[in-house]
């Protein structure tokens, strides 16, 4: 794929000249389309030419230059391991939490880092005062973004997406009614690549009897972006009644459970790309939905703290920042969450040389209390479901680790999650040299952001008057 636009500003920043712009711009045309090189040549002055009457530096009104602009922090996405599920990720979306809060305040909101958010009914402005019937129904919402290496294997794509979303649902003991998508092609793309994608989507529909109710479907960037890349994400919507089984709930000496995973989009990427592609077999299953609803048809669902899909930085990124919301830390057996790992799966890890700890596992993790641990392992074993007793909560507020040896260890997340293709590899795990000075920058842009919304609000308030 590639973003013209971009490609176009970064030139005329380096200072080249429109002849060796354009002259760049009809390669990247005919290296995707199969046009005239004179059609190339028009297509190209018209990029050159909206790129040059779009540069915010023409802009003389100071308002509209203010809105235009953008607060740069002068470190990139990639460099701070951005969508990488690592600590550099955590850092930024705390700092996304914060943005997301306004006046109107969520029962479950973006800043508790949780896997999906929720509001109460009771608290929506239009039902205060009113005798309705569901006062204590709980919405609970989410969006899950595609696997981007999967945008080649469009079915596959839609189908981890999507369960990877109602995953987020479930364990919050929300019981999904409705499935929403949003998909981005590039202006190259097949046609049958949408449609392929689609069905993997309604492939988890149907297994999950959840309806698909609403979608858009747009190319990305218009014109000024070409390639066959597929982008995008699904949204679900679920409703659970007065008790949420959300992270604050957990407490010390809570057991902590976890079923049987084989992974999702991330194990189906490292198969595929490592050549191991018979591995895939082992991802195309709904057992995680299916242990959900064992435990939603129970009766002691409202006896359960909290669950979690062991996903965002692996088991060892995932316990640090439900560690974090809880405010509580964790004892962990490695050996019994190693017997848990879909033997394949396992060995595939192995085979490429990724820790299974640091990626996305597609497994429930349980915290509730010892009276209904053992009666959680046999409902769920009665249907298929392997799950056993991993650790415990402690008051240590760290991840601790025993091995089989009996050696403890104190797990932190890496900077990203773990390397699982060669790129990834090739890149690495570690923190830049200059994180804190990375870090701090950061966090200028996004008070600057904070200050330009604050100002935009008063602006469009101050038009009533």
């Amino acid at each position: 794929m590639s973003d013209l636009e971009g490609l176009t500003r970064n030139l005329i920043k380096k200072g080249h000249s429109d002849q060796e712009i354009v002259k760049r711009l009809i390669r990247e045309y005919l290296d995707f389309k199969d046009i005239p090189e004179t059609l190339a040549n028009k297509y190209a002055l018209a990029v050159l030419e909206e790129c040059k009457k779009s540069d915010i530096e023409t802009v003389s009104d100071p308002f509209i230059k203010e809105l235009l602009h953008i607060n740069k922090s002068n470190v990139t996405i990639g460099k701070q391991g951005v969508g990488c599920r690592g600590a550099g990720d955590f850092f930024v979306h705390k700092l996304i939490a914060e943005l997301s809060e306004t006046g109107e305040k969520a029962f479950l909101s973006p800043k508790s880092l949780d896997d999906a958010g929720a509001v109460r009914l009771q608290d929506t402005k239009d039902f205060k005062g009113e005798s309705f019937d569901d006062k204590n129904l709980i919405i609970v919402s989410k969006m899950e973004g595609i696997h981007s290496r999967l945008s080649d294997f469009p079915f596959l794509c839609g189908f981890h997406v999507t369960r990877a979303c109602l995953r987020d649902l479930y364990v919050k003991g929300a019981k999904p009614v409705s499935i929403m998508i949003d998909v981005h092609l590039g202006d190259d793309a097949d046609v049958g690549k949408l449609f392929d994608f689609m069905a993997g989507i309604s492939t988890v529909s149907e297994l999950a009897n959840v309806p698909i109710t609403a979608g858009s479907t747009l190319r990305i960037g218009g014109d000024m972006v070409i390639g066959n890349r597929l982008v995008g994400g699904i949204a679900a919507i679920g409703l659970a009644n007065k008790y949420l089984l959300a992270r604050k709930n957990i407490r010390i000496g809570d057991k902590i459970l976890m079923t049987e995973g084989a992974g999702g989009g991330t194990i189906t990427t490292t198969a595929v790309y490592s050549g191991n592609h018979e591995v895939v077999k082992e991802t195309m299953n709904v057992k995680f939905i299916e242990a959900c609803e064992v435990i939603f048809n129970s009766d002691y669902i409202n006896e359960i703290r909290a669950m979690c899909d062991v996903t965002n930085g692996g088991l060892r990124g995932d316990l640090y920042e439900i560690n974090y919301e809880a405010n509580c830390g964790v004892t962990i057996h490695e050996k019994k969450v190693r017997e848990l790992v879909n033997p394949k799966v396992l060995e595939l890890l192995k085979k490429v040389n990724v820790d299974y700890l640091g990626v996305s596992l597609d497994a429930l993790l349980i915290y509730c209390s010892s009276d209904i641990s053992s009666k959680i392992i046999s409902d769920l074993k009665k249907n298929n479901i392997k799950c056993s007793e991993i650790g415990h909560v402690d008051d240590t507020n760290q991840v601790s680790m025993v091995f089989e040896a009996g050696e403890e260890k104190k797990i932190i997340p890496k900077f990203r999650e773990s390397a699982y293709t060669k790129i990834k590899q090739e890149i690495g795990e570690d923190a830049p040299e200059k994180l804190k000075e990375m870090e701090k920058s950061i966090e200028v842009a996004a008070a600057e952001a904070l200050k330009k919304r604050k100002k935009i609000i008063e602006y469009i308030k101050n038009l009533k008057n």
